[in-house]
């Protein structure tokens, strides 16, 4: 069997919920050996239902697979012992407790350095290590504080959370890539260190052009609905039987969309020949698109527009998300020990990701990691 890029690491997972979890499904598929560390009652989200799948939780499915789980008390000395021997053995620890929240168990970046000193250190929390460090750190908060409550829904309805949690993704791949630089730094130097990652600086990284419009711009964005700021079209528009998402990214796309809805003199129209003025017009050149577009179904505007290099899109439920990937031969279910997951987004050549195991039951592997350890 190919081994993964990231064989014979070993990382020790104390992180629970998504970031984290997220994270460290990312490593595993990469190859590295991931224990999940759980308290008692196991990981939140094991109680994250509905959806469920044979009685387990789907939201606990969709972020564990290949790990191994042993449960620990941390208030229990002898499971203390059992903690800080697997941080000792660990190329990579993960964690996601309140900052300093592990100190009292002797499992803080400090006190596992000083006895592993190539450790890969990763901390996740909602606000840093500094004056937020007291704040609980759940997405929805994070959406709110940031500002991207303010950007989403329609101009004169309430604010809307994203459908997902999407800063604790972004958070998790912000650890993962925290991690993967740190171990090419270990790989030079021999020296571990500290990877912090908090959930509001991710999220104004990730609102990109709306965080830099405001840093340099000085501008304040607002709820546009599904229009785009900068663009336009870049938005759902009705067709006969539904809207379709249309959008225009570049002058050629637009001389394209028009030819294709039989519109050639929109391009030379002074209001419209350049994206910065389709944008500052776009009340006056929507209504011409919008007529057009209604004479025919989505799904023929759909194959003829795409056809012609015009980007575009049906707005599909999960399902037919999942179907169109399926169509283009991108594989997106894998079988991972028995149970259906959609599978990881990265490609290789020489070194694709596996999917040997299932998400572990709680402590399923408890007695084997035990006894490991103590050898």
């Amino acid at each position: 069997m190919t081994q993964g890029p990231l064989h014979g690491l070993l990382v020790a997972d104390f992180s629970r919920i998504l970031a984290g979890p997220y994270a460290t499904m990312l490593l595993a598929d990469l190859g590295a050996q991931v224990i999940k560390v759980e308290g008692p009652g196991g990981d939140d989200t094991r109680t994250w239902m509905p959806p469920t799948r044979d009685g387990v939780s789907t939201y606990y499915l969709g972020i564990n697979r290949n790990k191994r789980s042993i449960a620990l008390n941390l208030k229990d000395p002898d499971d203390q012992a059992v903690a800080r021997a697997l941080a000792g053995r660990a190329d990579i620890m993960i964690e996601n407790f309140k900052p300093g929240g592990l100190a009292r168990f002797g499992l803080d970046f400090d006190s596992v350095l000083s006895e592993n000193p190539k450790i890969i250190y990763a901390s996740i929390s909602g606000f840093g290590s500094g004056e937020g460090a007291n704040l609980p750190g759940y997405d929805l908060m994070v959406q709110a504080i940031s500002g991207l409550m303010s950007l989403t829904g329609d101009p004169d309805g309430s604010p809307f959370r994203a459908g997902i949690s999407v800063f604790d993704v972004m958070a998790g791949m912000h650890a993962t890539i925290g991690i993967l630089a740190a171990l090419r730094h270990r790989g030079e130097t021999g020296r571990g260190q500290h990877v912090e990652v908090n959930l509001l600086s991710s999220a104004l990284s990730g609102l990109v052009n709306h965080s830099s419009g405001y840093v340099a711009g000085g501008t304040i964005p607002f709820r546009m609905g599904n229009a785009h700021p900068s663009l336009f079209p870049y938005e759902p528009l009705p067709c006969a039987d539904g809207e379709l998402i249309v959008i225009a990214g570049n002058d050629g796309q637009f001389r394209k969309l028009c030819q294709v809805l039989d519109l050639p003199e929109l391009p030379d129209d002074p209001r419209f020949g350049r994206n910065q003025d389709r944008t500052a017009n776009r009340e006056q050149l929507r209504p011409i698109l919008v007529e057009r577009l209604s004479k025919r179904t989505k799904d023929d505007w759909f194959r003829d527009l795409l056809a012609a290099g015009v980007p575009c899109a049906p707005i599909n439920t999960i399902d037919g998300g999942v179907a169109f990937a399926d169509e283009l031969g991108l594989n997106p279910v894998i079988d991972a020990g028995g149970v259906p997951a959609v599978r990881n987004p990265i490609t290789f050549s020489e070194t694709p990701p596996a999917y040997e195991l299932p998400p572990p039951g709680l402590d399923e592997h408890g007695e084997e990691i035990r006894a490991w350890l103590k050898n």
